[in-house]
């Protein structure tokens, strides 16, 4: 059984555009129908692979943004300027286009409803993705577990799921906190600029509420950020990381 599954999860499969969402101008969340998908923990991710005419392939890792609830597989593309892969996803692939994916992938950077006490979300840009299942995931499983997210966002117009990010915010188990580092929005108090100690001293889970910690983003931003957090107390073991970037993983 667990060698079907393995098996499952590393051949590649064809799945069918079913639905596309605009996030912000250059992001988009594309649904996909995959019919022999083994489902997923929220904080994986998958490979994304094209095949042009002449026969040349790319792939890039791609961060799961949905709860696995026995649905469609959601993924939220940035399109990186001059990318090879993230342009297509970005602009061109259409509602009953075909695309490959293998996986899920990763088993360290998930979040389990069975898991106990609170959870910190942290997110730079794009790395709210994951983020974004686990807090799907913690809705569609009535956890009542404590969530925070801190999302660092360069404006209000870079923010990815602002509807559901307001409909999980209503949440009495949930707050999330938006830093903006280029442009915040009118009536802002924070000023623009970068995540710091004090801000996390004043919305994030302290070392003594014992959180599980989850922090994804381009690779300056998570070290950053997992600096701060070790030199506040937390303990290394509970901050869990996921970077991408030139030497980093899932976008």
């Amino acid at each position: 059984m667990e060698r079907t599954a393995l098996r499952r999860r590393l051949t590649w499969q064809v799945g069918t555009v079913t639905e596309v969402r605009q996030e912000t101008a250059t992001a988009r969340t594309l649904v996909l129908d995959m019919p022999d998908w083994p489902g997923h923990l929220a904080g994986q991710h998958v490979d994304v692979r094209l095949t042009a005419p002449d026969g040349y392939r790319a792939s890039r890792s791609y961060s799961i943004a949905s709860a696995w609830n026995g649905g469609g597989v959601e993924l939220t593309v940035e399109q990186v300027p001059e990318g090879e892969v993230s342009p297509y996803l970005a602009e061109v692939l259409a509602v009953g286009d075909p695309l490959e994916l293998r996986g899920p992938v990763g088993g360290w950077f998930v979040w389990k409803p069975e898991q106990p006490g609170p959870v910190q979300l942290i997110g730079g840009g794009s790395g709210v993705v994951p983020l974004m299942a686990m807090l799907r995931a913690h809705a569609d499983a009535g956890s009542q577990a404590p969530a925070r997210l801190l999302y660092s966002v360069r404006s209000p117009a870079s923010v990815f799921y602002l509807n559901d990010l307001k409909e999980v915010a209503m949440s009495e188990d949930v707050a999330i906190t938006f830093a903006y580092t280029r442009e915040a929005p009118p009536g802002e108090s924070r000023p623009p600029k970068r995540i710091d100690a004090e801000l996390l001293k004043s919305v994030a889970f302290q070392p003594e509420d014992e959180p599980t910690t989850y922090v994804c983003g381009p690779t300056p931003f998570v070290e950053a950020v997992a600096d701060l957090l070790v030199a506040a107390g937390h303990d290394p073991a509970r901050v869990r990381t996921e970077r991408f970037g030139p030497t980093g993983g899932p976008r």
